[in-house]
């Protein structure tokens, strides 16, 4: 079937196609009459626009801000390579992508690259957000000078940002909970949790979905305070090292934030056969799955997180439709047998 077009539309409707196009684009001097022609004909022909077209015929470009924490995780340095491999094919959009990085876990800084960008910010920001008010309330007055804003990987939901990009969090923590359950055969016994930091709102989210499950399915089991690791390996390692010490009771252990690499050699070097849930696939944890060390990984596609965000700074931009089917981000679960 052939696609239908603007001049299918004005035939249909009885207008001109320039009409047609003024419709489309919001344009001023079409009766409401009109108006409404216009928009039957086009459902009653199933139009769908091509908005890419469009843009290149109106000349229309856009310029996009991702502000993404530094560090030593794998996970974002991951996802910093992904905006860098978005900008190629934004590009042919006539879309203009930069990235921005800042240290981790500093509001201050998040607040200071905001400020800096100033007017050259852009028609949208995505960024990873902390749970702070003051970037709450840089968020806030951003969104008030007309820029479109996603957080990503972690929300800070209280503030004017106009959409959420990453997993369900809390869903994740259970999910391990939920593995762990199945996988720790001991009668009783503490369980461990490693976190990044308590401002990021997607491990406080991850640490209450996680204590859901532990508490109401499994009573045997005692969720021990969790150990804030920095999102650093040796901050992590130094601290669970001690933890398994000093505690023979631990029988599981839910890494849920960076710092991975430091869960790993903490529990090789302890010799431990405690069950290990981790978050997000490296190169170490991928060699940790298949010595037996780590039981399972909950992964979130960066790729897909990066891309989403680009199409929905767009669509919100244009004020268009965002498909959600497409900008849902899933949890992923790998074990040894499953490895991509």
């Amino acid at each position: 079937m052939n696609r239908v077009t603007a001049q299918d539309v004005a035939k249909a409707a009885g207008v001109s196609v320039a009409t047609v196009d003024r419709v489309l684009n919001a344009r001023k001097g079409v009766s409401e009459s009109t108006i409404e022609k216009v928009h039957s004909a086009m459902d009653q022909l199933h139009f769908v626009r091509n908005q890419a077209a469009a843009d290149l015929a109106r000349g229309k470009s856009y310029r996009f801000t991702f502000i993404l924490p530094a560090g030593e995780t794998t996970f974002f340095r991951d996802l910093l390579s992904e905006v860098e491999a978005a900008k190629t094919e934004a590009s042919k959009n006539r879309i203009d992508i930069r990235a921005v990085t800042v240290p981790p876990l500093n509001p201050e800084a998040v607040v200071h690259a905001i400020d800096a960008l100033g007017d050259d910010v852009g028609d949208g920001l995505a960024l990873v957000a902390i749970e702070s008010q003051i970037v709450r309330d840089a968020i806030n007055k951003l969104r008030n000078q007309g820029v479109r804003i996603v957080t990503f990987i972690s929300d800070i939901p209280n503030s004017r940002r106009d959409r959420f990009i990453g997993i369900d969090n809390v869903a994740a923590g259970r999910v391990a909970a939920s593995l762990l359950k199945r996988f720790i055969s001991a009668p009783s016994g503490d369980v461990a949790v490693i976190a990044g930091s308590g401002i990021l709102r997607d491990h406080v989210e991850r640490r209450m979905g996680f204590e859901q499950v532990m508490r109401a399915e499994c009573p045997h089991l005692n969720v021990l305070p969790w150990i804030e690791g920095e999102e650093m390996a040796g901050v992590v390692e130094e601290k669970l090292s001690k933890l398994l010490a000093s505690n023979p009771n631990i029988v599981g252990l839910y890494s849920l934030g960076g710092g991975t690499r430091g869960v790993i050699e903490a529990i090789e070097s302890a010799k431990t056969n405690i069950r290990a849930v981790t978050t997000e696939l490296s190169e170490h944890t991928r060699d940790a799955l298949i010595s037996g060390t780590v039981d399972a990984v909950l992964v979130q596609d960066p790729g897909h997180e990066v891309r989403s965000a680009v199409r929905v700074l767009k669509a919100l931009t244009d004020n268009g439709p965002i498909n959600e089917n497409q900008e849902r981000i899933r949890i992923e679960i790998f074990m040894r047998d499953n490895l991509p």
